[in-house]
């Protein structure tokens, strides 16, 4: 027996906006939110851009508690408040115990380990920060979203590269589907805007060129002028709930998430397979009973890498076969730039948005298409009064990972309290 699952709330901090909404209306607007680096490291740079965010944790935080909490984390818990405000969610003790935190990170606590680093290997000091090594680690924010709401059921933490909140998103999904538990707080959250990662970025030579005239327009997926990712920061959060769970409170859902796909490419660290996409995305839409042709818009994983969007086009092709044509495709990617470990969560929450609100947001700075990259990539400019019943969103890694979500339109019944 499988249960059916909701999502009853968002939460987003990213490049272009401090909640969901904001964010979603920036990236409707086609703002991008990509530009120069202002830390004082960006002189020794090769690639000076990316998507950062302005970020204040004192509001957020006591000065105790702040001390405690890499940047990663920082992002999570706001990101994870705003979706269980959203969600008009309250933590009782039956609650508690069936409920679970699920959470995507590629570096986790990247700003702590490198100022560890300096502390030790620049200024000579004998010793780091007391709290390095639970500041640091990849299950910290999930712990810390955990302890905020007395969590007692499984609290785990998934790092996929690109793929880590999609995959965390996903197994929530069949964690409640399968009755283990009833509720999860799902998502995730990356801030490794460091020196060292992005001078191992440089060297990995993936990062896009910066655009001399126009920084902002540096990402330019699916374009025959792109040149490569750039970096961003930020957290995604969804609260997932079961039919029965969501019923019994009387709310609302936001979207039904219906399919997962999850493969692997075997091929190759970072070269991305067709293959491996294809059989991902089928098994998204065979969970969720769905053909193709029913998604009307699809959130690429579009990172303007020059094989990666080829690779993406032909996979789309093969999956939708002549309804590819009419598919309305984009990669916001272009102006939040890559999220890494929150990009699948966010990327997720702006199909749902796009969903509901019937606007797609468009690809930014598609001014000359590539001949190989040739779908509906709603260029420029967002889509209005789009009739959109599902969406699938994209999430391909490095290591050869894919995951794919698939969602859908609440039916009338399920805005109906218990």
């Amino acid at each position: 027996m499988t249960r059916r699952v909701f999502v009853t709330g968002v939460g987003v901090l990213a490049p272009g906006g401090g909640d969901a909404p904001t964010f979603f209306s920036s990236l409707i607007g086609g703002r991008s939110s990509i530009g120069l680096l202002q830390s004082s490291f960006a002189s020794r740079l090769t690639t000076r851009i990316a998507a950062s965010i302005d970020f204040d944790p004192k509001p957020h935080f006591p000065a105790l508690r702040m001390t405690s909490l890499d940047r990663y984390a920082q992002f999570a818990l706001v990101a994870a408040r705003q979706a269980v405000a959203d969600a008009a969610l309250a933590f009782g003790d039956e609650l508690r115990e069936r409920s679970g935190v699920f959470w995507g990170t590629g570096m986790g606590g990247a700003q702590t380990i490198e100022q560890g680093y300096n502390d030790v290997y620049l200024k000579g000091q004998d010793r780091v920060r007391p709290l390095s090594v639970p500041m640091s680690m990849n299950n910290a924010a999930a712990a810390q979203i955990g302890i905020e709401y007395g969590i007692r059921g499984p609290v785990l933490t998934y790092s996929t590269a690109c793929a880590s909140s999609a995959n965390a998103v996903g197994e929530a999904f069949r964690a409640i589907r399968h009755g283990e538990i009833d509720l999860a707080v799902a998502g995730g959250s990356e801030a490794l805007l460091t020196f060292g990662a992005l001078k191992a970025w440089e060297g990995l030579r993936a990062l896009a060129l910066e655009d001399a005239a126009e920084p902002a327009a540096s990402c330019r997926p699916f374009s025959a002028e792109r040149s490569g990712l750039v970096l961003g920061e930020g957290a995604g959060a969804l609260v997932l709930e079961s039919e029965e769970r969501a019923r019994a409170r009387g709310a609302l859902p936001l979207a039904e998430l219906v399919g997962y796909g999850r493969s692997n490419d075997a091929t190759h660290l970072t070269k991305p397979a067709v293959d491996g996409q294809v059989r991902a995305m089928r098994q998204a839409l065979l969970e969720a009973g769905l053909p193709a042709a029913a998604i009307g818009y699809l959130n690429a994983h579009g990172t303007a890498t020059p094989v990666g969007d080829v690779v993406e086009t032909a996979a789309i092709k093969e999956v939708f076969g002549a309804a590819a044509a009419r598919l309305p495709v984009s990669s916001t990617k272009s102006m939040h730039g890559h999220l890494m470990g929150a990009a699948g969560a966010v990327e997720l929450i702006v199909a749902l948005m796009a969903m509901r609100s019937g606007s797609i947001p468009p690809t930014a700075h598609l001014r000359r298409s590539d001949p190989e990259c040739d779908l509906d990539y709603v260029p420029n400019v967002a889509r209005h009064g789009v009739a959109i019943d599902a969406v699938m969103s994209n999430s391909f890694a490095f290591g050869g990972g894919n995951a794919v979500l698939v969602l859908r339109r609440p039916e009338p019944h399920s805005h109906m309290p218990g």
